[in-house]
């Protein structure tokens, strides 16, 4: 399945709140960094700290995704993909998921 591959640094996860009904995770990246491949078994908000440029990869083809600090998105549970940062300075959002 995709994936960056090895050798690129991790992007890394601080989970802040977790109960029964969210998760939330602030990621933050390192540029080149990688969340590695991962399936989203719950909704989803992401939320940006930072705006920059984002790669995503489905196993199918890689997307480019620019983030704007403070403009949200959200994505249904079902999601597979490799995320990577794909901007020139550390990118950071906090990952909302509803359980």
């Amino acid at each position: 399945m995709g994936g960056f591959g090895a050798g690129r640094p991790a992007a890394v996860p601080t989970v802040q709140i977790e109960n029964e009904q969210v998760r939330v995770t602030e990621w933050r990246f390192a540029p080149g960094a990688a969340t590695g491949w991962h399936r989203h078994p719950h909704p989803y908000v992401v939320v940006p700290v930072t705006s920059g440029r984002l790669e995503m990869d489905d196993g199918r083809e890689t997307r480019p995704a620019e983030l704007v600090a403070g403009r949200a998105y959200a994505r249904p549970a079902g999601v597979e993909h490799d995320v990577r940062n794909a901007s020139g300075h550390e990118m950071a959002f906090v990952e909302v998921e509803l359980k």
